[in-house]
Order: structure tokens, then sequence, then C-alpha cells
């Protein structure tokens, strides 16, 4: 199939449907705002997520209840970028739809709906998306990457990476997430031998350095200070302020479904201007957080990270940890969070959150087991949460603003 000529006649579309599903007069009335958050109706199987508005993440309710638009599939993923928000379903080996909104007048208004390759990492570079779609058979090791250009909403180049020549380790290179810095694009990845996700080298961190005007790979560096960078379709690494970049591992390795990562989960650095580690930091969060490890994380700004944890007993390569902590890469400290319920209460929470990056607030999607969903403000001065907005009707999978 050529992408191209696809996307050319398939964009711009200009309509957006607002699903009107339930008449029921006490329905919760929808609020218009700048906020999008993306919920999962409350059902057992088979549902598709639904796109809300809301003018305040502080205070208030929204609901499913007749109101929102609802998505074209069942595994849908959402990135912001060029004050656009765009849908992405995973598409499950498939091609997969990418829906891309802007906000007018407090609703979301479509603008394009084209279908690409279902792609396992991509991240705004630029004006573009860059998407990855990365193999997992040895047999056919082309990785394919897709520049989404965000003004035109249109493919305008694409071209391919030997993720099994990448690695040098008889494995396949699976990008955990893609990360632009200056020119270049950073891309952390573990090694697997097939689509099991097993490896026989759990304890390495690697990043693959590409020069983002061609693609072409400059290097991989290497730390054997911990294993692999982020998790899978978890983004592990932050620029700050000043262009250094932290990397977390969560030491999840994984041989024969089997946790075999023997490096705690740690916070390493990559100083501003170099492509190496800088072997002179290293922040041992297991040590630091009595044994937890790091699953995913919010750069605040200022140094200053929300993350998300787990417990020895409950650590997996796939598990969201439910502890909520504050963690300062600068001074090197972990600090739980509380105001949020009890773990014990908790039935997810959302990793693709919004901070306003003033070094101090964040907000996280809460899900309870008693099916009640709310947003809650962290502070990071504090180390508080504070509830917030209440989401009626399904479950919170992510929150996000568009000017």
């Amino acid at each position: 199939m050529n992408f191209k000529s696809t996307i050319a006649a398939l964009c711009v579309a200009a309509a957006f449907a607002s699903c009107s599903k339930n008449n029921n007069d006490n329905k919760v009335p929808d609020n218009p705002g700048n906020y999008i958050l993306t919920v999962t109706p409350a059902a057992s199987t088979g549902v598709a997520d639904y796109l809300l508005t809301a003018g305040s993440l502080e205070a208030g309710t929204i609901s499913t209840a007749g109101n929102g638009i609802e998505q074209d599939g069942t595994y849908r993923y959402y990135v912001t970028t060029n004050n656009k928000f765009f849908s992405m379903l995973y598409g499950q080996g498939n091609p997969g739809a990418v829906t891309a909104y802007n906000v007018k007048d407090g609703k979301l208004n479509k603008l394009t709906n084209f279908q690409t390759e279902t792609v396992q990492a991509f991240a705004p570079v630029n004006d573009d998306l860059l998407l990855f779609k990365i193999a997992r058979n040895p047999a056919t090791p082309t990785s394919s990457w897709y520049k989404v250009n965000t003004n035109s909403l249109l493919i305008t180049s694409e071209g391919t990476v030997n993720t099994l020549d990448l690695t040098g380790l008889g494995e396949l290179a699976h990008f955990s997430w893609i990360k632009q810095v200056g020119d270049k694009v950073y891309a952390p990845y573990f090694t697997i031998l097939n689509n099991t996700f097993s490896t026989n080298h759990p304890d390495g961190a690697w990043i693959a350095i590409f020069n983002y005007a061609d693609m072409k790979l400059e290097k991989v560096i290497t730390d054997s200070r911990t294993s692999f960078i982020g998790r899978y379709f978890t983004d592990g690494l932050a620029l700050t302020e000043n262009n250094d970049i932290y990397a977390f591992s969560a030491s999840v390795g994984v041989t024969d479904k089997v946790l075999t990562s023997t490096k705690p989960s740690a916070i390493t650095r990559i100083k501003a201007g170099t492509t190496e580690f800088d072997q002179s930091y290293y922040f041992n969060f297991e040590e630091a957080s009595g044994g937890m490890n790091i699953t995913n994380w919010v750069y605040l700004g200022n140094n200053t990270f929300i993350v998300n944890a787990s417990a020895k007993a409950e650590k997996g390569a796939y598990t969201t940890g439910s502890t909520v902590g504050i963690v300062n890469v600068a001074n090197k400290t972990f600090k739980k969070v509380t105001g949020l319920p009890a773990t014990t209460d908790i039935q997810s929470l959302t990793t693709n959150n919004y901070t306003p990056k003033d070094g101090k607030t964040g907000y996280i999607g809460v899900n309870l087991k008693d099916g009640t969903s709310y947003v809650y403000k962290v502070d990071a001065a504090t180390t508080t949460a504070t509830k917030g907005l209440k989401v009626e009707g399904g479950t919170i999978t992510a929150i996000q603003f568009l000017n």
C-alpha cells in the first residue's frame, strides 16, 4: 500500500460527530473547555474510548452519557503536538486510523482521519510526528519509520532500519520510545529474540542516535549499570531545561517469561552536549524507594518528576505501579505523594498525563475499583494530591490540553 497516496486521498475531513446514545434528561451536560480526557466506557469487552472536553481539571463532573466523540476501534493511543490532538488506533498488526483534532470554542474539531501502519513508538519532532513500526521477527528484521507533517497532515517521508543489524547481539532492537534531542532522535531500546519479547541480554541499556534529517544511524551508546530504558510503549527519557537527558530503567527484562534483570531500577544521565552516559551520575531508585521500581514518569520541569512505582511483589514487565511519588533528579530524592486513595482501592492510574511544566504541578487520572474515576492534582512541593474533576461512565486513559 502507498501510504502517501492513501493519506493524500483521505485528508482533510472536517466534521465531527457528537455522540448522543443516551437521552436521559438527568445526564451530566457537556463541559466545553481546552482540556481533553479520553475515557473508556464501563463495559466488559470491545468498547472504544470517548473523547471529552473540560474547562477545569480541579472541579466539576463530566460524563460519557450523551457526550463526547466515540473513537473508532478499541485500542487507541494519544499525543498532543503543534496544538493538535492525535488519536492513533493500534491495529493489532493491521493498518490503523489516525485522527487529528484541534479545539474550537471549547469543543473538539476533527481535522483529518487517515490510515497508516500500526506503530509501536511515536513522538513529536520539529513540526512532525515520527512514527516507528518495529519488527519482531528476526527473519524479517526491517523496521519502518514515517514522518507525518502536523501542518499538512500528510506523510512527507518514510524509510527503514534493520533492527537486527543494529544490536550486533543476534537479537532485534525494540525501541521502547523515541525522543527529539536537538536535531537528533534518541531511540532507547531493549533486545528481543522474537515476538515473545524474551531476551538473553536483560542487563544492558542502549540508545540508538539518529540524525533526524535523513534518519541515518549515527551511533549506539550503552550503559551496563542498568537494564534497558523505559518499558514497552513507555517513554523512559526526559529532557530538562538545560538540555541534560535523564533516563529511567524499570529493570524488567524477561527471559522465557521470567524477570531476569539483576540491575536495580535506577536513573542515569546524558549531559547536555554529549552523546555518552555520564558515568559520574547514578541514582539507585530501588534503594531510595525501599525496593520499588519506576514504571512511568512525567516531567514537570525544574528537575522534578511525578513517577509511578510498583512494589517488589507486584513487579512485572507490563505492570504500571499504583504508588505515586515525586523524584528530583538533581537532588536524587524520592518522596511518596499523600492524599491519593489507598493503593488497594486503585484499579488503574493513567500514564498519559498533563502538566503545565511549571516545575510544580501535574494531573493524573485515578480509576477506582468501585467504578468511580477522578483527576487528581499533584503538588510536587508538598508531595500531596487533591481530588478534582469527577469522570462518570468510564475509566480515564489520558489527560491532555490544547490552547
